[in-house]
């Protein structure tokens, strides 16, 4: 039974329990020509302030995951092309959330025009890819976390 439909999600009763109903997100760990993994820096309420992330967000309708993510790369950062990889699919907060994110790992991509939706204050942060490992600690964000070590694992530091 539907008890709440918002903007961005849903609450469903399910077997007892509220759940959050929010349809399948990717996200992309981007590795330019240069060698820099680009992150976003950006405004997040909940969390009280500002989170360095990895380029992300919602897989629109009749959208692959992979759709999705390349253009969220594009619009948020400007990066295109490359070669990519899905190197996971997890659940986000399994406890009360149905939102499964799919992560890509891009290497390659070229830069290009940004074009953020809706409002978006975006700030980009190039890292040279030798530098993520000393990152690591400062990350608060889960799907930034997870791809970042997905990088290290399968590509090392560079």
């Amino acid at each position: 039974m539907r008890v709440f439909e918002g903007k961005v999600f849903a609450v469903e009763q399910r077997d007892g329990m509220d759940v959050v109903v929010h349809g399948p997100s990717a996200t992309v760990v981007a590795v330019d020509t240069d060698d820099h993994v680009t992150l976003v820096l950006q405004e997040r309420v909940p969390a009280g302030g500002k989170l360095l992330e990895l380029p992300a967000g919602s897989v629109d309708p009749g959208e692959s995951p992979l759709e999705a993510a390349r253009r969220e790369l594009r619009e948020e950062t400007g990066l295109h092309g490359g070669d990519w990889v899905e190197a996971a699919t997890f659940y986000t907060t399994p406890g009360f959330c149905d939102e499964k994110m799919h992560l890509f790992i891009a290497t390659g991509v070229e830069q290009g025009e940004s074009d953020p939706q809706g409002g978006e204050e975006i700030e980009l942060v190039r890292v040279p890819r030798a530098e993520v490992p000393s990152l690591i600690e400062e990350i608060d964000d889960g799907k930034t976390l997870a791809g970042l070590l997905l990088l290290l694992h399968l590509h090392g530091a560079g």
